[in-house]
């Protein structure tokens, strides 16, 4: 006999007699569940002993695969399910259910979460933000002039990365449902760092552009794992403040940046072992190699594996993230999920919302040194003021979303982010003034903030796995679009003022006002039809919350604002 899990069961269908008048099992009811329970183990038990020859089947009456037992009354008279497409939290699920987690316990395992798992997403993010941004502090250290390049051509070497980054998404995205989390993460550092560390080597502009596009396919995972971690780990109103947190570190890994860069510019070139720039790509390869072995042996896939917690913590940890309905992940590809996945207008909301975000994002991201340059700043005081940029980043995004975890409002914290950017291009854009412009170029800083609330959005607003991770993807897709537009909207002709692609900033942050707006009334409206109908799961359908249903299919679901 195959080898099946130990809670294969097979149930008849409650009928309507069998309930008492409070929706709840009569005492009949429960009896021949209790026996018929009882008889099917011991049954079970006995196959499994003494019988080799009989198999279970695969298929249910109705022609489907099995699936776990979820919930009495959506089963079929002699239908057998066993465990195998709902959540990887199921099994623990099942052993917590019932466990009361009070304010105390709550805090230590809130704790423990920020210490082994936002604290290593923070230092990853920083130095992933580093690796983006070498191209920005190499472009003025000698990058363009060693590998000669002319007109829109290092435009093309932002664009490449994103490039490859877009074509991978999906696969990686995929590739997170069907792994653990955390090893294949890992996985794709430690390959990034070396890949980086190789990007020393090209002595061509067409053998760089390579490796900047291959470097944007292994970085193309973090980015949705991340996201996947943090529903895993935290409630949802704690999601938004910790994904401010890691995304956030991006300042930090701006500032450290600038910091090794102009460390390697004004050394003496001769006591090097390579010109600056080159050696910055290995330096900072190096860092993100070490960092991606720390990944692997540190971050667990669930907090149902963790090695820092103990048993009872787990099963506690299961406990209090059951509120999310959302679970830990599934393993398995579902076509309803993904079928739905374009069913969801939000779905269509993040992706334009991302491309509209990212366009000044990518722009400032390789152009950002040039301009400060540009404004009259030596090589080394361009590198140096750069890292105001990071600190805004970095001080903003955190004390904003803090505010709005507090008063959980994250649709208002991205319309005030949004106005504040309009405000902060327009900086950027029109003034002659070197000093307003330099405000405005520091408070892009804050840009950010509208994105992270987007990406805690999908985390706490997409239930379903298949879903959560599609829905990742096309997100992080429209990002990419947004990151291969915002280099090519500066002109070459038109430096050093690139008046065109200050006044694109400032159009695509008015978009994403509105786009934020559309968003908050689909969720506002939905939440208040749900609570017209107040319709529940049927009540004896046990650990929905780790079912893998998606946010349409529960009707308890309600969207966070």
């Amino acid at each position: 006999m195959e080898q099946h899990d130990a809670s294969i069961l097979s149930y008849k269908r409650l009928s309507a007699s069998h309930l008492s008048s409070n929706n709840q099992p009569s005492k009949s009811a429960s009896n021949k569940i209790s026996n018929m329970t009882s008889n099917m183990t011991s049954s079970i038990a006995m196959e499994t002993i003494g019988s080799t020859s009989e198999k279970l089947p695969e298929k249910r009456n109705d022609g489907k695969s099995l699936t776990d037992v979820i919930s009495l009354g959506e089963l079929e008279e002699n239908t057998l399910h066993y465990r195998g497409d709902v959540d990887l939290g199921m099994k623990v699920a099942n052993e917590s259910l019932g466990l009361e987690v009070d304010e105390a316990t709550n805090k230590k395992l809130l704790r423990k979460a920020d210490m082994f798992i936002c604290t290593m997403m923070s230092v990853v993010y920083a130095v992933q933000y580093m690796d983006k941004q070498t191209n920005s502090y190499a472009s003025i250290m000698g990058l363009r002039e060693d590998l000669n390049m002319v007109g829109n051509q290092y435009s093309w070497v932002g664009t490449s990365f994103y490039l490859g980054y877009m074509i991978f998404e999906i696969p990686s995205s995929l590739a997170l449902q069907r792994f653990p989390i955390a090893k294949t993460s890992g996985i794709f550092i430690l390959l990034w760092g070396f890949v980086l560390c190789m990007t020393c080597l090209p002595k061509t502009y067409a053998g760089f552009i390579v490796t900047r596009t291959i470097l944007g396919i292994l970085e193309s995972a973090v980015t949705p794992a991340f996201m996947l971690l943090t529903s895993q780990w935290y409630k949802r109103e704690e999601q938004l403040l910790r994904t401010s947190i890691w995304s956030a570190s991006a300042g930090l890994g701006a500032i450290l940046g600038a910091l090794i860069a102009y460390g390697l510019t004004i050394r003496n070139a001769e006591t090097l072992p390579m010109v600056s720039w080159r050696l910055l790509y290995v330096v900072l390869g190096v860092i993100t190699i070490a960092l991606g072995l720390v990944f692997l042996v540190h971050v667990p896939d669930t907090p149902a594996t963790a090695w820092f917690l103990t048993k009872q913590e787990r099963l506690l940890t299961v406990e209090r993230i059951r509120t999310n309905k959302q679970g830990f992940g599934n393993r398995h590809f579902k076509m309803d999920q993904l079928k739905e996945v374009f069913m969801d207008i939000r779905t269509y909301l993040y992706f334009c919302l991302m491309v509209a975000a990212e366009i000044p994002n990518g722009g400032i991201g390789s152009f950002g040194s040039i301009m400060l340059k540009d404004m009259g700043f030596s090589t080394t005081k361009a590198l140096l003021m750069g890292m105001p940029f990071g600190a805004v980043e970095f001080g903003g995004i955190v004390l904003v979303g803090y505010i709005a975890q507090r008063y959980q409002r994250r649709m208002y914290a991205a319309m005030f982010s949004y106005c504040l950017n309009i405000f902060s291009g327009c900086l950027l854009a029109f003034p002659a003034s070197t000093h307003a412009q330099l405000a405005g170029y520091y408070l892009q800083g804050m840009a950010v903030i509208g994105w992270i609330c987007f990406i805690s959005c999908v985390s706490s607003n997409t239930a379903g796995h298949t879903k959560k991770v599609v829905t990742s993807a096309i997100c992080m897709i429209g990002y990419c679009v947004g990151n291969l537009i915002g280099p090519q909207t500066f002109i070459a002709t038109e430096a050093p003022h690139y008046r065109s692609a200050k006044i694109a900033i400032v159009v695509c942050f008015v978009i994403c006002l509105a786009l934020t707006i559309a968003l908050y009334y689909v969720n506002v409206r939905a939440n208040k039809l749900r609570d017209a109908k107040n319709e529940k799961l049927d009540p004896s359908f046990i650990n929905s919350e780790f079912a893998d249903l998606t946010d349409f299919q529960n009707p308890e679901f309600r969207y966070s604002l």
